[in-house]
């Protein structure tokens, strides 16, 4: 009996281990967010500082 809860821990640790390894979750992005994308900071011709931005 001990011998096969061992052997059932051991299949739950390595089951939940694979689950963890498997990669990120992927959400859909929320319809008003979707076309947004952030510009950095940068210099413009004329040494014009421009700061970043969502555009």
């Amino acid at each position: 009996m001990r011998r096969l809860m061992l052997i059932g821990l051991g299949l739950v640790v390595m089951f939940s281990a694979s689950l963890s390894l498997t990669g990120c979750v992927v959400v859909a992005p929320r319809p008003h967010y979707a076309a947004r994308v952030w510009v950095p900071a940068y210099y413009a011709p004329g040494s014009v500082y421009v700061s970043g931005h969502w555009r």
